[in-house]
């Protein structure tokens, strides 16, 4: 198996996890273009019903760190097959409710099974890519995830439109039953660290740099998701957009995140600073853009295009920046990673909600402008950071990652 020391081919480990983010991200963002039916069959408001994408966030920030814990010393390959095991139970109860409660307990459910999933997966595959890959490993398994928006997602909306909400929902407990078998076959057993210690993995959270990357996560991610999370009512209701439509927008969104995470996971070994600076400071540009052009449907959907092409090209990047910063200790960091994606989309998605409540359609595009430039200051200041460091034993790249080119 390549190692990943050197640049070349990842190994196929990394590309078998990338297909299991697909069917976790499909889950987490399908809601967005479900959410019209949802909100008729569980009869809740569209508002309402978008607590189903802060269900989930929550589920995820607080499941992320709390299962990487609990399945610390369980070997990964069990891990992973467990998290895929619950997360198609939790899909069954879900399709099988009609009580708004019962699913979105489900959504928590399959946050937590997401979660630690997604927190064992990111260590075994910047493990089997080596050092000099990892930014590339952690692009590709987050491509599995940016997919998910140009096909499981788009695909879910059109399904939902014929099957109802629930189609989608059965769906997605069939294929990840199926991703459980495959990747109990696939994942070696020999995967697991030789040496464990929770000690060490709470100790890794010491660096203040870690911290500025989580936080350059947690902002990026919940000015994205704030805007998309409502981007149903935006498009039918100010770009005029039918609500046929609606899912090639949807793979507009899910096209400009698969190329911003293909060039974040290229970039970002080389050029960490220069990329999530720049992709940040547009995405926010992009946003506010949106405001006063949503009336176009063609300026729309190239607008949504953009934000998703320049917003997900940061994700990479930190993701993999957090985990290098930890060291010998990753899978809690990596879980940390995970938590502060979701806690921006939860965050995002409440505050946006309550914004088209009061402000219109218009109102979750402002937040997540404003939260996106917010995103400059903890990346301005982890450059700054990450220039005065000396080079460590986790920096064993001449500084790849520490200094921006």
């Amino acid at each position: 198996m390549d190692t990943g020391t050197t640049p070349g081919r990842l190994p196929a480990v990394v590309w078998v996890l990338a297909a299991g983010t697909f069917l976790l991200g499909t889950t987490e963002f399908v809601i967005a273009g479900l959410l019209p039916e949802l909100a008729g069959d569980l009869d809740v408001s569209v508002s309402q019903a978008g607590l189903l994408i802060t269900a989930f966030a929550i589920g995820m920030i607080v499941g992320s760190p709390t299962m990487a814990l609990a399945t610390l010393r369980l070997p990964q390959r069990r891990a992973l097959v467990l998290a895929l095991a619950v997360f198609s139970l939790g899909h069954v109860v879900a399709a099988l409710s009609g009580s708004f409660a019962i699913v979105l307990a489900a959504r928590v459910v399959t946050a937590l099974a997401t979660g630690a999933f997604w927190s064992v997966g990111f260590v075994v595959a910047t493990a089997a890519a080596g050092p000099r890959n990892s930014t590339r490993a952690v692009g590709v398994m987050m491509g599995g995830l940016t997919l998910a928006n140009v096909v499981g997602v788009p695909i879910g909306a059109f399904a939902g439109q014929f099957t109802g909400w629930r189609g989608p929902f059965w769906a997605l407990a069939a294929l990840s039953a199926l991703a459980a078998a495959i990747i109990g076959r696939f994942i070696p057993t020999h995967e697991q660290r030789a040496e464990i210690s929770v000690r060490a993995e709470i100790r890794a959270l010491r660096q203040g740099r870690l911290w500025l990357a989580l936080a350059a996560a947690m902002l990026i991610m919940g000015g994205v998701l704030a805007t998309y999370s409502y981007l149903t009512p935006l498009l039918t209701g100010r770009a005029g957009i039918p609500a046929g439509a609606v899912p090639l927008a949807l793979i507009a969104f899910g096209a400009g995140a698969l190329g911003g995470t293909t060039a974040g996971g290229r970039l970002g070994d080389r050029h960490p600073m220069a990329t999530t600076i720049t992709a940040a400071a547009v995405t926010a540009a992009v946003l506010f853009l949106m405001i006063p052009l949503s009336t176009n449907p063609v300026a729309a959907i190239v607008l949504v295009f953009l934000m998703a092409l320049t917003g997900f090209t940061v994700n990479p990047v930190v993701t993999a920046l957090a985990v290098r910063y930890a060291g010998d200790a990753p899978t809690l960091t990596s879980a940390l990673s995970t938590s502060a994606f979701n806690t921006g989309i939860a965050a995002g998605t409440a505050v946006a909600g309550t914004a088209l409540d009061s402000l219109g359609v218009t109102g979750p595009p402002l937040v997540g402008a404003i939260t996106a430039a917010l995103t400059l200051l903890p990346l301005t200041a982890l450059a700054g950071r990450s220039r005065r460091a000396k080079p460590t034993g986790l920096d064993h790249e001449k500084e790849e990652v520490a200094v921006p080119c």
